[in-house]
């Protein structure tokens, strides 16, 4: 069981990290304070917690109602992990950057088609399909760094593909319209709670086929294929019998195999969700290493100078880092993550997750300007 934060009238609070994890105080208030929310029956924060606009991030919420504000804006943001029928060692790390960069510009495909062949419906944020968007979002070539169970058919020599996206601006529509109203939490029968049901599953099937045709636009840049390993929503809402279960940065640790990414310039990792995981745990495990410092913090601590922005193209392992955008480029650095060690630790320690492989960056893709200005004219 995690360390629990109850206290008398408040549902129970379950943290699954340890003494030495870097939990932000605004974070554990967050959860204290979901956790005073009329309807709410349990909190399970995870050791990438860190705080969020309309809660904190790393967690999972049991409640009895929908509660749009614990989803977020980016309903069905997920990750997708590929095997690629490429090998690692026959990859030169610039010649793959220079074939990738192309996949930061807007897809040029057959949009209706893809969406069509889907079931979807069309949405005025279609064009947006087969991108990768902002923030902490990413595609990233890996190569294996070590396989710890060679039962799960991870081929150690070939590279693999990360992508880490969602809904784009549908999940960001979504969550502006149930702002108009208030955001107030929805009974799952009433006519709003099935009306945000369906524009939130929509939301996370669009998402999910945003991955794939990212991942098929890399593997194409590549001149490969490429094999899903495993796909998962980690903002998004589940009914169990239990409740209404919301996943804020969480990923589900009831659907198999989960990739849990450091930050731009560490390992990421394959983990195995336990079945003897605590039940306080909300089947949910960490998504990602969590921020260490929020986004504005970040401006000026790194990439002031054009030495440091070099350093920011480039990881630890010698890949590269395509963000063209200076603020993003420092926003997502790496000293902005927690270390990722220290949340898989606390993983296999509270029983959550044992690790099936790990994998190091070459190339990771995140944004390109679209429009330059005249060289006289820059700054």
């Amino acid at each position: 069981m995690g360390n629990s934060h109850r206290v008398d009238g408040r549902a129970p609070v379950h943290g699954f990290y340890s003494s030495s994890s870097w939990i932000e105080g605004a974070a554990v208030r967050q959860l204290e304070t979901v956790a005073d929310i009329d309807g709410v029956r349990a909190v399970a924060g995870l050791p990438d917690l860190h705080p969020g606009k309309f809660g904190p991030v790393g967690c999972a919420i049991l409640a009895d109602r929908i509660h749009p504000a614990f989803v977020g804006a980016d309903a069905g943001c997920g990750m997708a992990l590929y095997q690629l029928d490429l090998a690692s060692r026959r990859i030169r790390i610039d010649k793959a950057a220079d074939r990738l960069r192309d996949i930061a510009k807007p897809y040029v495909g057959d949009i209706a088609g893809e969406l069509a062949s889907h079931g979807l419906a069309s949405s005025d944020f279609d064009t947006s399909l087969g991108t990768i968007g902002g923030g902490n979002h990413f595609c990233e070539l890996q190569a294996v760094e070590q396989v710890f169970d060679a039962t799960c058919g991870i081929d150690r020599d070939r590279a693999f593909l990360l992508v880490h996206s969602g809904s784009r601006g549908l999940g960001h529509a979504l969550l502006e319209r149930q702002v108009t109203d208030g955001l107030k939490p929805l009974a799952p029968d009433s006519a709003d709670g099935q009306a945000y049901l369906a524009a939130h599953d929509h939301a996370l099937r669009w998402a999910r086929l945003n991955r794939g045709l990212i991942a098929r636009r890399a593997a194409s840049a590549l001149r490969c294929e490429a094999d899903p390993v495993c796909e998962c929503s980690h903002n998004c809402v589940v009914h169990r019998r239990e409740g209404v279960l919301h996943r804020k940065g969480a990923a589900p640790s009831d659907h198999g195999l989960v990739v849990v990414p450091g930050s731009r310039g560490a390992l990421s990792y394959l983990v195995a969700p336990l079945a003897t995981a605590p039940k306080e745990a909300l089947w949910s495990i960490a998504h990602g290493a969590g921020r260490k410092f929020d986004r504005s913090s970040m401006i000026g601590r790194v990439g002031a100078t054009k030495s440091d922005r070099e350093r920011l193209a480039r990881n630890p392992f010698g890949g590269r880092v395509i963000c063209e955008d200076r603020a993003l480029l420092a926003e997502e650095a790496p000293e902005a993550y927690k270390p990722i060690a220290g949340v898989i630790a606390d993983l296999e320690a509270f029983g959550l997750a044992r690790v099936v492989a790990s994998f190091r960056p070459l190339v990771t893709v995140k944004k390109i300007a679209t429009e330059r200005r005249p060289k006289e004219d820059r700054r």
